[in-house]
C-alpha cells in the first residue's frame, strides 16, 4: 500500500459539517489513491465502523460514513487494509503503526468559531505609536509620575523608545489617528484591527488598567482640562490635579467612549472588525478599585479604593496579607510587581460579575466590538479549577451578548484544556507558527536573545513542530482562527531577527536593529504567513519595514512619510492572493517536500490547490515535487501568482506544468513561490484577478 496516498481532511469539503450541532449526524470522509485500499474503518472508543467506497475522482477513492457523534468531544482515527494485505493506522500525523491519544482527530459538537475570523487578515495596533490625530489629548511633560518617573511627551515622532523609561514616554498616538488611517488599512486589505489596551491607564502600553469602564481620554477626547501638572520633586500623584481632572471627568470619559464607538462604526463601514485587549488577570496600582496613587480619593463620584480604606467596597478585589489601613500596600502583585496588583476573583463574586459585565459591555451596543484578545489568560485566578470555571462563564456571557464575537487568548505552551469548545475560541499561535517559522528562516528565538545555527533551515523540525503543536492544541475551528504573527508588542520585530543579531536595545544600539537585515527573508516569512492555516496578523509597521529589538524597541512609531513602499506593496499582493483563494482560508494543508533550507507544502480543497515553495539556500536548486496528493489531475497547469527573491518580487503571470503528478520546480536562491491550480476552466491572469476584485474593492 502506498502510504503517501492516504489522506483524511477535516475541512468543510471533506467533513460535513466541520462544526456540527450537538448530537447531529456527521459525515466523515477518507481518501486514498485509487485501488490502494480494500477496507477503511472509522475507529472511536471501542467502535470500529466500516466506511463505504462512494466516489472515485482524479485518481482517488473516497470512503464515507455517517455517525451520530452525540454531545461529547468525538475523537477518532482510521484503520486501513491495503489490497496487498498491508495494514496501517492514520491519525493527525498521517500513516502510523501506533496511535497517540493526543493526535487523534477530534470533532467538538456545538463548538464553532466566527466565520468572519477564519483566515481573516488582522492588524495589531499599539495605539500610542501608530498615528497622532489629536494633539489636544497628548500626555503633558510632568503631568504625573509613575514608578518614580515623570510622564514625558516625546516631541520627535521618529525617536527610538528608551529601554528604561519607555513605559512613561508618550508619542501621542490616539483613536483619532487610527480613524484617519482607516482608509489606508482598507486599501491594504485588512479585515480586523486588534488593539493593544485602550482603557484608562498611566502607561504607554496600558497593560496596567486604571479603569475598565472607559477609554483613556489621552486616546480619546479631553473636554474638561483643569488643574496643574505634578509639581517638580513631588512624589504623590494626589497633587497631579491636571491628570486627575483628565482621567476622572465623566465628560472626558464619556466623550472618549463615544469616540471609540465612532471608530468601530467607521471600521464596520469598511468591513473591518475590531478586537479589544482584555487584561483581566491583574490591573494597575492606579486602578480606581485599589487607588494606591490616591487619584480617586477625593474625586467626585468615586468610592474609596481598597488601598485607601479597609471599608472599601473593593476590599476583596485584592488579596491583602496584613490589615494595615489606611494606605495598605500589603497586596499581592502579579509576579511580585506592586504596580500590577493581581485580581482576587476567588475572594469576590462581585469582582467576577463586574469583569464579566465588562466583557459583555464592549461587544454590545453602542460600542459593538467584535471580540476580545485575553492577556495572560491562563494566569487568571489562583487555581486551574477556578480559571476554567471563569472562562466558561465568560464565553457564555460574551457569546450571549454578541454571538459572533471571538475570544482569542494569549498563551504559550499547550492550550488543549482551554480549547475544548467551552472556553476560548483560539490562541495567539506562538508554538505552531511564530516560533518554528522564525527558527527555520533565521535560527533566532522570538526575543532575539539567542541564535542557534543548527536550527536554520531545519525543514524536518519545521514541519514536525507545526504538525505536533497544531495537532495537540487545535481542532479545525480553532486552527483556522489562530492568530499567526511574525512580530508583536512582546517580541522583536521579525525583520530585525533576519540580521541574526543577538541582544536587546539595552545591550546593542537601537539603530543596529535596522542593519544587516534581509528583506528577502522577511518576504519569505510573509509568504508562509499568508498561506498557512490561521488568521495572518500584521503588527503595525511590519508591512512598512519597521525594525526593532524586543520590547520596548519593538514599539517604535509607524514611519508615516518614510515607509518602505515596496514592502507595503508586497504585503498588499500577498493579502490579495490570500483573499482571492478560498483554499488559503479553510482549505487543507499537506507537506510536499522537506530538505535542508527547503520547505514545500500545499493548501487545497476540491476545486483548487496552492503550492508554496521556500528555498532559503544561497544557491539555485531543482527538485521533482509530487503534487498529485493535493487531489489535482496527474497532468495539470499551475499559474505562478508570485515569486520573491533577493532582488524583490514579481507577480507577472507564468505557467508551470505537472506531468504524471510530478512538478519539476527550479528555485533560484533565497526565493519564495506561490503557484495555483484551479479546476475551473483556465483563465488569464487578468481574468483571475478581475473575477476576485470584489474581495478588495471598497
Amino acid at each position: 500500500m502506498n502510504y503517501d496516498a492516504l489522506f483524511h481532511d477535516m475541512t468543510l469539503d471533506f467533513l460535513r459539517p466541520a462544526e456540527p450541532d450537538v448530537g447531529r449526524i456527521t459525515d466523515f470522509r477518507f481518501r486514498c489513491a485509487q485501488g490502494e485500499a480494500s477496507q477503511v474503518l472509522l475507529v472511536w472508543g471501542q467502535e470500529h465502523r466500516r466506511m463505504k467506497l462512494s466516489e472515485t475522482d482524479n485518481g482517488f477513492d473516497y470512503f464515507d460514513i455517517s455517525v451520530n457523534i452525540g454531545k461529547d468531544p468525538f475523537r477518532y482515527y482510521f484503520e486501513i487494509t491495503g489490497k496487498d494485505g498491508s495494514f496501517i493506522r492514520y491519525d493527525k500525523r498521517g500513516p502510523v503503526h501506533d496511535i497517540f491519544e493526543s493526535m487523534k482527530f477530534e470533532v467538538i459538537p456545538g463548538f464553532s468559531t466566527p466565520a468572519w475570523a477564519k483566515g481573516a487578515v488582522m492588524y495589531q495596533i499599539f495605539v500610542d505609536r501608530f498615528c497622532n490625530g489629536d494633539e489636544s489629548n497628548d500626555v503633558m511633560n510632568g503631568e504625573y509620575s509613575y514608578n518614580g518617573l515623570s510622564a514625558k511627551k516625546v516631541d520627535d515622532w521618529n525617536q527610538y523608545p528608551d529601554p528604561k523609561t519607555d513605559f512613561c514616554e508618550f508619542y501621542g498616538g490616539d483613536l483619532a489617528g487610527v480613524i484617519s488611517k482607516l482608509d489606508y488599512l482598507q486599501d491594504l486589505g485588512i479585515d480586523v484591527i486588534y488593539f493593544n489596551p485602550l482603557f484608562v491607564s498611566p502607561s504607554s502600553h496600558k497593560y496596567d488598567i486604571q479603569d475598565y469602564d472607559h477609554i483613556d481620554p489621552h486616546f480619546g477626547k479631553i473636554i474638561e482640562d483643569d488643574g496643574d501638572i505634578l509639581p517638580q520633586f513631588e512624589k504623590s500623584n494626589k497633587k497631579a490635579s491636571r491628570y486627575i481632572s483628565r482621567v476622572t471627568s465623566k465628560r472626558n470619559l464619556e466623550a472618549s467612549d463615544e469616540l471609540f464607538a465612532k471608530l468601530v462604526e467607521e471600521a464596520h463601514k469598511r468591513d473591518i472588525k475590531v478586537i479589544l485587549d482584555g487584561v483581566f488577570n491583574h490591573c494597575g496600582s492606579f486602578n480606581k478599585w485599589l487607588d494606591r496613587e490616591r487619584i480617586y480619593e477625593d474625586a467626585r463620584g468615586y468610592e474609596k479604593g481598597a488601598y485607601i480604606s479597609g471599608d472599601s467596597p473593593y476590599r476583596n478585589y485584592f488579596s491583602f496579607s496584613r490589615d494595615q489601613w489606611p494606605y495598605n500596600g500589603n497586596y499581592d502583585g502579579w509576579w511580585g510587581y506592586d504596580t500590577l496588583p493581581k485580581l482576587n476573583y476567588e475572594g469576590s463574586k462581585e469582582l467576577e460579575d463586574y469583569i464579566i459585565g465588562i466583557g459583555k459591555k464592549w461587544v454590545s451596543e453602542p460600542y459593538n466590538a467584535d471580540g476580545w484578545r485575553l492577556d495572560v489568560a491562563a494566569d487568571l485566578g489562583h487555581s486551574a479549577e477556578y480559571n476554567h470555571r471563569f472562562w466558561k462563564r465568560f464565553r457564555q456571557e460574551v457569546k450571549k451578548a454578541n454571538p459572533q464575537a471571538i475570544i482569542l487568548a494569549e498563551h504559550y505552551g499547550p492550550a488543549r484544556e482551554w480549547l475544548k469548545g467551552g472556553e476560548w475560541d483560539t490562541v495567539m499561535n506562538y508554538d505552531a507558527f511564530m516560533e518554528p517559522l522564525t527558527w527555520f528562516l533565521t535560527g533566532m528565538d522570538k526575543h532575539s536573545d539567542e541564535f542557534k545555527p543548527i536550527r536554520v533551515g531545519n525543514a524536518r523540525e519545521f514541519f514536525d513542530t507545526m504538525l505536533y503543536q497544531a495537532g495537540e492544541n487545535f481542532s479545525m475551528p480553532s486552527l483556522y482562527t489562530s492568530m499567526n504573527e511574525l512580530s508583536n508588542h512582546d517580541h522583536s520585530r521579525f525583520l530585525t531577527r533576519t540580521s541574526q543579531k543577538v541582544g536587546r536595545c539595552d545591550t546593542l544600539m537601537s539603530a543596529s536593529a535596522d542593519t544587516g537585515i534581509k528583506k528577502y527573508q522577511m518576504r519569505q516569512a510573509v509568504i508562509v504567513q499568508f498561506t498557512w492555516p490561521g488568521a495572518p496578523t500584521i503588527y503595525y509597521g511590519d508591512e512598512a519595514g519597521v525594525c526593532g529589538f524586543t520590547d520596548p524597541d519593538n514599539r517604535r512609531t509607524y514611519p508615516w512619510g518614510h515607509e518602505d513602499k515596496e514592502m507595503i506593496r508586497f504585503h498588499k499582493e500577498m493579502i490579495r492572493i490570500h483573499k482571492a483563494c478560498p483554499e488559503l482560508k479553510t482549505g487543507s494543508i499537506r507537506e510536499l517536500y522537506a530538505e535542508n533550507n527547503i520547505i514545500i507544502y500545499g493548501r487545497f480543497n476540491r476545486t483548487a490547490a496552492i503550492i508554496v515553495a521556500i528555498n532559503n539556500n544561497s544557491f539555485e536548486v531543482t527538485r521533482d515535487i509530487q503534487v498529485w496528493p493535493l487531489g489535482i489531475p496527474r497532468d495539470a497547469k499551475f499559474k505562478q501568482l508570485l515569486v520573491s527573491d533577493g532582488t524583490g518580487f514579481d507577480t507577472a503571470p507564468t505557467t508551470k506544468t505537472a506531468k504524471d503528478g510530478v512538478m519539476c520546480l527550479t528555485m533560484s536562491r533565497n526565493t519564495g513561490y506561490v503557484l495555483r491550480y484551479n479546476s475551473f476552466e483556465a483563465v488569464s491572469d487578468e481574468e483571475f484577478w478581475s473575477d476576485n476584485m470584489l474581495l478588495f474593492s471598497p
